[in-house]
This record gives C-alpha cells, structure tokens and sequence, in this order.
C-alpha cells in the first residue's frame, strides 16, 4: 500500500512540474510563433470557405513571419480590424466580412481579428473599387488589403489603407476541413495588381 502511494505521489509530482514548464512554452509558442484559427464568412471566397456557409474552414497563422512586418503582396494576413481603433469611424452595414475566431478587434466582435489578402505595399498606387477615391497611393507603413470575394468584403476601400501594426499573423496553410488541406499561395489577382508598384 505504502508503495503504490509512493507511486502516485512521484506522478503527481512530476505532473505539476512538467505542467508548470509545458502552460508557459505553450502561450509562448501560441503567442510568437503560430497558432489555429477558424474563418468565418464568405468575404475571401473562393481562397478560403468556398462551401459559404456550410463549412468554415481552419487555418494556421504564423506569427513569426510578420514579426518584422515583412509581408508581400497577395499574401494572405490576419490583422486587428481597422475599423476598430479609434482613429476611424464606419458603419458595418452587412454581415459578410471573413472573420478569425481568435483573440483581437473586429466591427461585430472585440474578440475577433479579419483575415485578407495583401494588395499594395507602401509606396504603391492602387486603384480602387467603391473608395472615396479612385486611385490610393499607399502612405509609408502602411498596406491595402481586400476579401477575394469583391462586394462581399468589408476591407480597405471601405476603411483606407491599414497600418503595418495591426498585423497579426500570415495564414499559411488551410488545416481543416481534410479535404482541403493546403498550403496557402500567395497570389495577387492579376485585375487587382498596382497601378504603380514601390520596390519591395
């Protein structure tokens, strides 16, 4: 009896201390280096969700390769919704943005950060679908971002160009469903490239 206590006791014991090393490596890793999100809405079909609303597909989001704000255009970003800081103001008028279940700021929900394809890097002119302006020249520090899915996407031509510090993650790899297992490309629609591009 004596020593099946001992037993416990030594599991118990080793338990705590593997918990107590692995909870803090974990919200490390979770935090600086990658973590799982669920996207929801229809405003990146058909890169992501083509299914619509029968199915949400679930993405990686590496935060380490944004960690120096170096992103390229057509790549995929999850960021802290613009719309929600409080240098602007707008209206959500539709519930059609794509949106990552994860922790930060969007229109409908604190809690959530929105998920779109990098567009024009600073230095570059865009033209602009419904903007107040027909042309944009991206400020220094500064990136477009649109949905794939034109008038379903609530993105920079409705909120302007977003800042370089409300970058959150790059989505790298569709993980869930199984059949849609994939490595995320970064491709910049050909009708969506600059008017005049900066050097990267």
């Amino acid at each position: 009896m004596a020593q099946a206590q001992g037993w416990v006791k030594r599991y118990f014991k080793a338990f705590y201390k593997g918990f107590f090393v692995a909870v803090p490596v974990a919200v490390t890793f979770l935090d600086r280096v990658a973590c799982v999100a669920r996207v929801e809405g229809a405003s990146m079909q058909p890169s992501l969700n083509p299914g619509g609303s029968q199915s949400s597909d679930v993405v990686l989001l590496n935060h380490w390769k944004v960690r120096n704000f170096e992103v390229h255009r057509g790549d995929i970003v999850s960021l802290v919704d613009p719309s929600g800081c409080p240098a602007s103001t707008w209206v959500d008028e539709l519930d059609v943005d794509a949106e990552i279940w994860s922790h930060g700021r969007s229109p409908k929900n604190p809690e959530q950060k929105i998920i779109k394809r990098v567009i024009a890097l600073e230095g570059d002119i865009i033209r602009t679908i419904g903007h107040k302006n027909r042309y944009v020249k991206v400020p220094r520090g500064h990136i477009w971002v649109e949905g794939d899915h034109h008038g379903h996407s609530f993105d920079s031509n409705s909120f302007g160009p977003v800042s370089l510090g409300l970058l959150h993650a790059l989505a790298t790899h569709i993980l869930w469903p199984p059949e849609r297992w994939q490595k995320l490309e970064s491709v910049l629609p050909p009708e969506r490239s600059p008017v005049v591009q900066s050097e990267e």
